[in-house]
């Protein structure tokens, strides 16, 4: 059982961080400013293996919001769902409610998650994430479909139940009973960013667990925060990239226990996807073609994590 609930704290906020000390700040500033929700709760930052100056800017005092709870541990062990994990430990609430150190979460954000919580009591709960661009304009190429891989999620102005793989929650806004963990299991720490590897996916696996394990979840449209898309993000490499990380690490974990020589289907299916992407390249311009060239980067990744095994 992972269970550690104190009795005076209801919900335990939780930032996990590695290396982004400037990315940081407004995140915790945007935390102090939160209205705060009539049950308690606790900030629990998990500094993820830092080697910048991550530990001075937590060290400050001035960050921390009045009559709460504050924490900080330091979790050795890199990558993003080890630190997850290590929250899920720590946390003192009942519930544990995660935002991203690169986001800004709306003054009501904490509210709306208990008024939802308060009314459905379910398992877990996923709120809105928008975007904001900082520092540089939207580039062209940069299609509305492509809004979801910077963070984007959003399902409607209503709060419904989510019950299909289709609807993931990302851990960048949402919340999760803490029982929940001990009905599925912790993050899988094969899964998600490991330091500068541009990958994820430690989210939407522990989703399609609590669907498989027909959890309650519900979304919450009014849990708002916002994702600061940094400069160096609005690239068509970032991208690219992300998409192949994505497949080579989906690769792996289909590959296990079976011969490292891809199958067939896959080299079809990579062929298909060159193909349609050079089509609609030559048919509509570069500015809308790279969902596309993402499609072909996914299945080389792909193919070359089953080539490599896990």
């Amino acid at each position: 059982m992972i269970m550690d609930e104190s009795d005076s704290i209801k919900y335990s906020v939780v930032v996990c961080t590695h290396n982004h000390a400037d990315r940081l700040k407004p995140t915790l500033y945007g935390l102090k400013d939160l209205a705060s929700p009539d049950s308690s709760w606790e900030l629990l930052i998990v500094n993820n293996a830092s080697t910048d100056i991550t530990q001075e800017v937590l060290d400050d005092e001035a960050w921390r919001p009045e009559n709460v709870s504050t924490r900080i541990v330091f979790e050795p062990k890199l990558g993003i769902a080890n630190a997850r994990n290590r929250a899920v430990l720590e946390a003192k609430g009942g519930h544990i409610i995660f935002i991203d150190d690169d986001e800004t979460p709306h003054t009501t954000w904490l509210k709306e998650y208990d008024k939802a919580i308060r009314k459905w009591d379910p398992d877990a709960l996923g709120g809105t994430i928008e975007v904001l661009f900082e520092g540089e304009s939207r580039p062209l190429w940069l299609q509305d479909e492509l809004l979801g891989f910077l963070g984007r999620l959003s399902y409607g102005a209503e709060s419904i139940k989510l019950v299909g793989h289709s609807t993931p929650i990302f851990t960048g806004n949402a919340c999760f009973k803490k029982t929940v963990f001990d009905m599925v299991g912790l993050f899988d720490p094969e899964l998600g960013r490991r330091g500068a590897e541009n990958s994820g996916g430690e989210d939407v696996d522990l989703y399609r667990r609590m669907i498989n394990a027909a959890a309650d979840v519900r979304w919450v449209p009014d849990a708002i925060i916002y994702h600061r898309i940094q400069t160096a993000k609005l690239r068509k490499s970032y991208f690219l990239d992300l998409h192949y990380h994505q497949g080579q690490m989906e690769g792996r974990l289909k590959q296990e226990g079976k011969s490292r020589i891809p199958p067939l289907y896959l080299i079809t299916q990579l062929g298909r996807a060159l193909k349609t992407s050079i089509t609609h390249r030559i048919r509509y311009g570069s500015n809308s073609s790279l969902r596309k060239e993402m499609n072909v980067v996914y299945f080389i990744g792909f193919i070359s994590g089953w080539a490599g095994g896990k």
